[in-house]
């Protein structure tokens, strides 16, 4: 499923986001920029030690913030760690539009023309998959329409019911 925004594609896709080659991957991470199981986990090991001694360089950022470090091994050659919200701790929707919003923003302050996003907070932090689409899809959408070097933001899934829950968003 793919949609043309501005001068960009938005592509919605079930894929491995290690093996995304695009400019940079978005790590669904935490605060504290410890990349432990699920995406991050999977980042660490196939991106191998560089990105979590970025990470502990930069020590940490906030809920609804995002920094950006090597790729390490990864085909992408950078990784912008975005921290979303935990459900239940309050302002989660506000929270996930700038954890997207700013991860954008990084791209482009790095000249990045690709990104790819995995569902942002709906693993162990418990967003709504459906909520999650619509905010995240949004947010792209109103970026790119404004002034982007991005060429192409992919949106990378996990499984066929988090894949038809994103297309279905976007149509």
């Amino acid at each position: 499923m793919e949609r043309n925004v501005g001068g960009a594609v938005i592509e919605v896709l079930q894929c491995d986001l290690t093996e995304m080659n695009t400019d940079a991957i978005v790590n669904a991470a935490n605060a504290r920029l410890v990349l432990g199981a699920g995406v991050a986990g999977a980042i660490k090991a196939k991106g191998g030690p560089k990105i979590q001694e970025a990470c502990d360089a930069i020590g940490g950022t906030y809920v609804g913030g995002a920094v950006i470090t090597t790729g390490g091994n990864l085909k992408a050659k950078h990784v912008i760690h975005a921290v979303g919200p935990r459900m239940g701790e309050g302002n989660e929707d506000d929270k996930l539009k700038n954890a997207t919003l700013n991860s954008l923003k990084l791209a482009d302050e790095n000249n990045l023309t690709s990104i790819a996003f995995p569902a942002i907070s709906t693993g162990i932090f418990g967003f709504p998959r459906e909520r999650c689409a619509e905010i995240m899809l949004s947010t792209v959408i109103q970026y790119l329409q404004g002034d982007t070097g991005l060429k192409r933001v992919v949106f990378c899934l996990h499984g066929a019911s988090s894949f038809k829950v994103f297309s279905e968003t976007l149509k």
